[in-house]
């Protein structure tokens, strides 16, 4: 009787979990904030809002009209590192969503479900594998050009495997990107070389937060670097964190702001790694890991 009641109690808890992660905190959206002391002395502040993983499928309406509150930041400066869309209809809503924001200053790259529409999986094989091996589809089924040409018809800068200048106010930013490397798209090659040491912000943009392409953008003087991809876990335990980050980046850093690589040193350039605002279609829950945009406010360096 003991084993009965343990064992239907067992039951309940695992139900109520799975609903409380699939219906409540898969649509609690926070908003994250940083200071990041990145600017070089005496300049003005500046604010970035980072979004990543919308995986947006037209129903997703509470998630759509949380981002349309997003523009009342007043962001300086927009980056989206992609998996923004998760449907073939999607394209048009995602953008509606951003609405003002993309009359504002704005940067973007792709991740692979831009291209590649979800396919279904058991969630569970991510504690023992990433699912960069899983992308065998060579012809992509998502209108990926139509929205990156949505966005920069915007105005916003096309950084899949680029590089670039932006002026924000008064501040001279040199930015650089790639496309994504979990589906091996990345290009560093083409964008590779020396930053200016001149320019205010040497910012770095990529999708999946890879410690190889991260070395790079690191040995080229990029001192502020935006990714996504990992979900921040999606599934995390109190006290334990990020079970898995589906990348190379170690579990610590799978959502938040840190110095990469030792975390110590006054050279080492900040990265962010975006949690994100979605899940995929067959995996459509989210356990102590909100969905999540952030607006990084940039201040002069500490000297």
């Amino acid at each position: 009787m003991r084993a009965k009641t343990l064992l239907k109690a067992t039951v309940l808890a695992g139900a109520a979990t799975v609903g409380y992660a699939s219906v409540i905190e898969r649509n609690w959206f926070a908003l994250r904030r940083f200071e990041v002391p990145v600017l070089p002395a005496g300049s003005g502040s500046m604010r970035i809002l980072h979004i990543s993983d919308v995986h947006l499928t037209p129903a997703r309406h509470r998630l759509l009209s949380w981002i349309r509150t997003l523009d009342a930041l007043e962001p300086d400066l927009v980056v989206n590192t992609g998996d923004s869309i998760a449907h073939p209809q999607a394209v048009e809503p995602f953008l509606a969503a951003l609405g003002p924001l993309l009359d504002r200053p704005g940067a973007f790259v792709y991740g692979s479900n831009d291209l590649y529409s979800p396919v279904l999986g058991n969630p569970a094989r991510y504690l023992w594998r990433t699912s960069s091996g899983e992308h065998k589809r060579h012809v992509p089924d998502l209108p990926w050009a139509e929205l990156g040409e949505s966005m920069e018809g915007a105005g916003w800068l096309n950084l899949n495997n680029q590089r670039g200048r932006i002026k924000v106010g008064e501040l001279d930013i040199e930015i650089g990107g790639v496309h994504d490397s979990h589906i091996h798209r990345d290009r560093y090659d083409q964008i590779a070389g020396p930053t200016d040491p001149a320019a205010d912000l040497r910012l770095g943009v990529l999708h999946s937060p890879e410690p190889s392409v991260l070395d790079r953008f690191a040995e080229d003087g990029f001192n502020l670097l935006l990714a996504g991809h990992t979900h921040g876990g999606q599934v995390c335990l109190p006290g334990t964190g990020a079970l898995v980050t589906n990348c190379g980046i170690p579990r610590p850093m799978a959502s938040g702001l840190h110095r990469y690589p030792a975390g110590q040193g006054a050279a080492d350039p900040w990265l962010h790694v975006s949690a994100g605002l979605g899940t995929s279609p067959y995996a459509p829950f989210r356990l102590c890991c909100r969905p999540e945009a952030t607006l990084l406010t940039l201040v002069s360096r500490i000297s």
